[in-house]
């Protein structure tokens, strides 16, 4: 399998249409697979709620393939401890997050796409990984929550 512009296009498209506004395509054979590989296309109005993996072989890595993405660290409170903007005009390619860092990303264009890597099986987030001072996914809330998170990266 080539990832092409095609497949980055293909995956976009679906992305845009879809009800998160995020799609991925796993190249792993399923859940249980050793290693998790796939590419997240993901766009501006997708919120991803802060969380982390507490399982220390689920560090995770992620490699900008088109786009731009912000990364956010936090503390446990909710400060933003550390902001990352992925983009390879600027020669920011990637970013690799240890186990246990609270974390969130955001689309900054329309079109992003990214390969994520980290240690399977696939297990989805507990609510002890969840941030529990971000919305969940879906609430209310969640939309302007997820515009104060843009708000960090805007200069």
């Amino acid at each position: 399998m080539i990832i092409d512009t095609d497949m980055l296009d293909s995956l976009s498209l679906s992305a845009a249409a879809s009800a998160r506004r995020r799609k991925n395509l796993n190249f792993h054979a399923g859940d249980l697979a050793p290693c998790n590989r796939l590419l997240n296309a993901i766009e501006p109005d997708s919120y991803v709620q802060p969380h982390c993996h507490l399982d220390p072989a689920k560090d995770e890595t992620m490699i900008l393939l088109r786009g731009r993405l912000g990364v956010l660290y936090f503390s446990e409170s909710g400060e933003i401890l550390m902001k990352a903007v992925l983009d390879s005009a600027c020669g920011a390619y990637g970013i690799d997050i240890p186990h246990g860092t609270m974390h969130a990303v955001v689309a900054l264009q329309s079109g992003t796409v990214f390969f994520e890597a980290k240690a399977g099986p696939y297990v989805p987030i507990a609510d002890a990984e969840r941030a529990p001072w971000a919305p969940r996914e879906g609430a209310p809330d969640a939309f302007a929550y997820l515009e104060s998170l843009k708000q960090a990266f805007e200069i």
